[in-house]
């Protein structure tokens, strides 16, 4: 068996019907490009996720109050009063998983200064609050532990408040804004951070001394929630373990009384949004992974014609002397070449596709080179596999019989 003659003969076959052998591969590359392209676009995605995420603080825990049965009837959780200031003291002084802690409660109204007004909420956290968000100041400075103690009537504002309430003035520090007629003073200005991957702007925040939103805007004593930092995103099991125990300790539950607070951190949020996008970027491959198959089909269909069409061919061949392996190699040099020519061409389409959707439309993409390899070797496979067929039947011919095929 020469395979250099095989190889050339292949090749001079295919160039003889080049229309024919273009249409053959136009399924495979239709099929490794969307492939390709559906896997970047998923993983883009999915990476857009993370970082997002990562941009609100990978190792955030947050904690809530949790719903709990009286009276047969299940009660939402933003009606519990289980969280207080003493929870919050108590992690910030036991916790050795915890870096930064702050309480949260929340005031919700129609932020008013001078003649402009805007709909939003003031979050009354504590002075660790930006380190545990990641939020930095552009302008001005956070208030302090004194003006906690106080219950000071200071703010920080993120800049579509500032744009909403202070269109003509770029530097609002030391201006007032009221929001349920408490009087606030704009002491700093955050850094923008646009809007998140659900749609979120990260802009439309107000944060205060935490003292000053339950004292003088809500008169409660409780709080909505407590903000925490582990350690590290590795260490995040052990502090919500940790959290748990101090709370437990806190709230006087005995060993078989639930949790009537909630603990949920970025790092569990991170790996169910990961794993849906995992999912949908399978289901888009497998999607476009039905081209995959198509053009299998369509090159043992071709393959089956170029045999009928060439049976006289085979029948010569075969009576001055080339065996069944002969013939059987040839026919499936030419599928395979179909095959890793259309795969060839197929990834390069592909991530010219990926790119033109980055640029134009935008969208996150991130090529994945483990896709562009997993489709070449499968439509390799494919080329053997559909093309395996046609080209045993042609080396099973009688040679006799095919020299007298019409």
């Amino acid at each position: 068996m020469n395979w250099t003659n095989l190889f050339k003969i292949s090749l001079k076959a295919l160039a003889n019907n080049k229309t024919r052998a273009f249409l053959t591969m136009l399924g495979i590359i239709i099929g490794v490009a969307s492939v390709i392209t559906m896997i970047a676009i998923g993983q883009g995605a999915k990476k857009s996720i993370q970082d997002q995420i990562s941009g609100m603080g990978s190792n955030i825990i947050m904690i809530h109050p949790g719903g709990e049965r009286r009276g047969g009837v299940r009660l939402d959780p933003s009606e519990m009063q289980t969280l207080k200031v003493d929870d919050y003291e108590a992690l910030k002084r036991e916790s050795i998983f915890l870096t930064k802690v702050s309480p949260s409660v929340t005031a919700s109204g129609q932020l008013i200064s001078g003649n402009n007004n805007y709909p939003s909420s003031v979050s009354g956290v504590g002075i660790e609050y930006l380190d545990i968000r990641q939020l930095n100041l552009a302008e001005g400075e956070m208030f302090t532990e004194t003006d906690i103690r106080a219950s000071a009537k200071v703010c920080v504002i993120g800049t579509t408040i500032r744009d909403n309430l202070f269109p003509d003035d770029r530097n609002p520090i030391g201006k007032i804004i009221r929001i349920n007629q408490v009087p606030l003073r704009v002491i700093g200005i955050l850094e923008s951070k646009g809007y998140n991957s659900m749609g979120m702007d990260q802009d439309d925040i107000v944060i205060a001394p935490y003292t000053t939103v339950m004292k003088r805007m809500r008169a409660v004593t409780y709080l909505e929630g407590i903000f925490a930092s582990a350690l590290s995103e590795d260490m995040t099991d052990y502090a919500t373990a940790e959290i748990a125990e101090i709370l437990r300790r806190q709230h006087k539950l005995s060993e078989d009384m639930p949790d009537n607070f909630e603990i949920r951190s970025q790092k569990e949020l991170s790996d169910i949004l990961g794993t849906t996008t995992d999912l949908l970027t399978t289901l888009l491959a497998c999607i476009a992974g039905i081209s995959l198959l198509v053009g299998g089909i369509g090159i043992m269909n071709i393959m089956y014609v170029s045999v009928t069409e060439r049976t006289k061919e085979i029948g010569l061949r075969m009576s001055v002397g080339a065996r069944g392996i002969d013939i059987l190699a040839q026919f499936l040099i030419e599928a395979v070449l179909i095959s890793v020519t259309g795969g060839i061409l197929g990834i390069l389409i592909g991530c010219g596709a990926s790119a033109a959707v980055k640029y134009i439309a935008h969208w996150p993409v991130d090529i994945q080179t483990w896709s562009a390899v997993l489709s070449f070797a499968v439509c390799t496979v494919t080329g053997i596999f559909f093309g395996w067929y046609p080209a045993r039947k042609a080396s099973n011919l009688d040679p006799i019989d095919a020299l007298r095929y019409e």
